[in-house]
């Protein structure tokens, strides 16, 4: 009996620790690729191949645009330094609708990625702890919950939230895949517009010699529209907490 017990448990020990090994993997390449890869995903770079990428996007479309994806995904999964370079790039290459429809997808997808690696490691291990909590955290926890879409929402719409930390905050917490999933992809559809559109006009700007002006996000223009987006995606926390529904 205790050989049976104890050969059950032996698989078990890895188990503890190997399901930490995407984010560890993701944790490196990230770290690696802040080292190596700067000055490599950059506008000069694109200045540089710019003709190059336009006769291979012209010579096969398809390849182009699946290759472009299969590198957004990777720089968005691993966290690694050129995701606003990625962004513009799909405009100048794509077209603004196109690009914009790319860069989503691609956003989606490494944003998924890393997602789940976070939820298989350390978010399992947090999120049943909050589960087993008492007092304030099972406040936070429980309205995290009533209220998972609006939360997630303004983690996107709110522009000083880093990127990376939308996408690992929620894992660690325990919301749900599908409702990740959902707002990510349409939360982030202003800023891939914006960042799309610069791109379109990025010819004109490397006929200058000039770089791209990424400001343009923080033109109020713009930014008071995904504000207001924001604040609207706030608005259902805020008429529970009215109506004294909820505690949080």
């Amino acid at each position: 009996m205790s050989d049976m017990t104890q050969t059950d448990s032996t698989p078990q020990q890895p188990k503890s620790w190997t399901r930490h090994l995407p984010l560890i993997a993701i944790a490196t390449v990230a770290i690696v690729g802040a080292f190596t890869l700067r000055d490599y995903i950059s506008f000069d770079t694109l200045a540089a191949n710019r003709e190059k990428l336009l006769a291979l996007r012209d010579s096969n479309y398809i390849l182009m645009a699946m290759g472009f994806v299969a590198i957004y995904v990777a720089i968005v999964a691993f966290s690694l330094p050129g995701a606003a370079v990625a962004s513009v790039t799909g405009g100048f290459l794509f077209g603004l609708w196109a690009g914009t429809a790319y860069n989503v997808l691609a956003a989606t997808l490494g944003a998924v990625a890393i997602f789940l690696a976070a939820r298989a490691g350390l978010g399992q291990t947090l999120s049943a702890r909050m589960d087993g909590a008492e007092g304030r955290w099972k406040r936070v926890r429980d309205g995290l919950k009533d209220n998972e879409i609006s939360v997630l929402f303004m983690l996107r719409l709110v522009p000083v939230v880093p990127f990376f930390v939308a996408n690992l905050l929620p894992a660690l917490v325990g919301v749900k895949l599908r409702n990740f999933v959902f707002t990510t992809a349409l939360g982030i559809v202003p800023g891939a517009l914006v960042f799309t559109s610069i791109g379109v006009g990025l010819g004109e700007v490397f006929d200058r010699g000039e770089r791209p002006d990424l400001s343009l996000l923080w033109a109020p223009h713009v930014i008071g529209p995904i504000l207001g987006l924001a604040a609207l995606s706030a608005m259902p926390i805020v008429i529970k907490a009215l109506r004294g529904k909820k505690d949080i």
